[in-house]
Order: C-alpha cells, then structure tokens, then sequence
C-alpha cells in the first residue's frame, strides 16, 4: 500500500530539506565574501578565497544532485547515463563531512532516469546512517520479480533513526511527517512508483536499504 501525504506539505517538506542541504555552503560563500570586504594579510585572504571556492564547489555539487534526485531531471524520459549518475552522486556524497565510501556493483543493461533517483535517494538515507563515516555500496541486479537495488551503510556508530525507519516503510511517525522524515517517504513513493516496495533490514554494524520488485523499463 503507497504511503500517503498532504501534496502541499509533501512539496514544502521536500523544500525545506533542500534549503537545509544547502545552507552550509552558502552560509561558507557569505561568510568568505564578507570576510575578503575587510583588510587582511595575503594569508588570510587566502584562506577566504579557498573557503569561497570550497563553499562555491560545495553548492553546485549539491544543486546538481538535488535537481536529479527531487527535481524534473530525475523524470527524464530514456535511459540514464549510468558514468554521469555515479560522479554526481560521488561528489554529494563527499560534501558530508565524514565522507564515507561509495562503492558501485551494476549489473544491468539498462537504468532509467527513475532508477537513478531511486539509488541517490537511497544513497542520501545511507550518509544519514554514518555519523563517523564509513562505506556505502550500493548493488543492482535483475532479478526474476523485477530489478532489485540495496544499498549498504556499514561503520562506527552505523544506525538508522527509529521515526526515518518508520517513514521508510511508509508508517508515519509518532510526531507526524517533517522536513527531515519526508525523504524517506519521498525514497518508498519512488520505489513504489516504479511498480516496487522498499524495505530496510538492520544488521550488526550495517543498515541494508533494500528496493525489490522494480520495473525493469523504469
């Protein structure tokens, strides 16, 4: 059965997720512009030119995957270009500040557009597992019941909230829907819009994000 929210709060719920992925590397440009405003050493103004072009470099890479992974270009029509879908999510993934691992196990001729966004979402919900780093990776197979995808979160501290587990399985949570339990309802309604379900198996030391049953088209 398809978890079921408010269209009005699901899209200001999303929005609010995005504005809080984005806030830490615009907050770093403002702050390395108002920075190089005042007289300074060559050291120090180098250092604002560098924390200027993290935060610059910090941004696009989020711009670029939030677009794919919430955004129009995840409904795309065709097959996605599987090379350009990792490098985006890479680089997101190396905006956390544990930058954990990802490694990649495809074994299909095709994903679509809607496959991709399903893998980054769930690669989004992995990075949320790991506090201190670690490793994601993340497999895809054709199976004989449709297209089946995991991806793993294994290292210190690895652990799933208990309300992001709930909107996984599309139960909401005791304190209701919110900005940061909505992306893992978004994560199940893709799954299940490509004829799917998602699930979520806890193990020592690993989170397992599990999406069975897929359309092979997309």
């Amino acid at each position: 059965m398809q978890a079921t929210i408010d269209p009005a709060h699901l899209s200001a719920y999303i929005a609010s997720r995005i504005c809080h992925d984005l806030v830490s590397s615009v907050s770093s440009i403002t702050n390395a512009l108002d920075f190089m405003d005042e007289p300074q050493e060559s050291e120090m103004r180098a250092q604002a030119e560098k924390l200027l072009h993290d935060g610059a470099e910090s941004a696009a890479s989020k711009l670029k995957f939030l677009r794919y992974a919430f955004g129009s270009a995840g409904l795309s029509k065709g097959a996605a270009d599987i090379h350009e879908a990792k490098q985006i999510t890479e680089r997101f993934v190396e905006t956390n500040n544990k930058q954990p691992e990802v490694s990649w196990d495809i074994e299909t001729e095709h994903l679509s557009f809607s496959h991709a966004r399903l893998i980054m979402n769930m690669v989004m919900l992995a990075v949320d597992c790991l506090p201190r780093g670690g490793t994601i990776a993340v497999k895809v197979r054709n199976q004989t019941e449709g297209l089946g995808m995991s991806v793993t979160a294994a290292g210190e501290r690895c652990k799933l909230r208990d309300d992001t587990s709930d909107a996984i399985l599309g139960v909401e949570p005791q304190d209701g829907w919110s900005a940061r339990t909505v992306q893992p309802l978004f994560t199940r309604i893709i799954a299940e819009g490509l004829g799917g379900k998602l699930d979520v198996e806890h193990r020592d030391g690993e989170i397992v994000l599990l999406a069975t049953g897929l359309s092979a088209e997309g």
